[in-house]
């Protein structure tokens, strides 16, 4: 799979945008080969997790987020579902469910289950789109992870014991 003639496709234009979605991604897919170097253990899809980690984001471009270059119609935090309508459609149902899943530690109704679903998800959380120069600490992030449940603080702080 050529995850960089997907982002080409959903984003022709080399503009802020683009820049800042294939930024956040490499930190984020950076990170998910890290853990998966770090965790040999791990039986994990290596090829699959940084394509999916680079993918997860892909739907933002729908939204309405001003201030990530984002003007769309839709509300942000409905990026992940509309990326995993995208990836279905390109034929990638398994980066589908990355992209679905990824939000929060599992907003929507979309729970993270498999271990490159989990990984992504638990990445993501420390790189924001709106800081891309910041890189939170483990506690940074579930403090910033509180506004939506002490059980998503709890969830993300079992992945930091089994991914750091």
């Amino acid at each position: 799979m050529d995850y960089q003639a997907i982002i080409q496709r959903y984003y022709p234009e080399d503009d802020a945008l683009r820049r800042l979605l294939v930024k956040h991604s490499r930190q984020v897919a950076d990170r998910c080969l890290s853990i998966a170097r770090k965790h040999r253990e791990l039986p994990v899809d290596v090829q699959f997790l940084e394509e999916a980690a680079m993918l997860h984001d892909i739907g933002i471009y729908q939204c309405d987020a001003p201030s990530i270059h984002c003007h769309g119609k839709e509300p942000y935090l409905r990026h992940g579902p509309i990326g995993g309508q995208l990836l279905r459609e390109e034929g990638f149902p398994r980066h589908a469910r990355v992209a679905e899943r990824h939000t929060g530690t599992g907003l929507l109704g979309y729970e993270p289950e498999t271990l490159e679903e989990q990984i992504v998800c638990y990445a993501d959380k420390f790189y924001s789109k709106s800081h891309p120069d910041r890189v939170l600490t483990v506690a940074q992030t579930a403090e910033s992870l509180e506004k939506f449940g002490h059980d998503g603080v709890l969830k993300f702080l079992g992945w930091a014991e089994r991914f750091e």
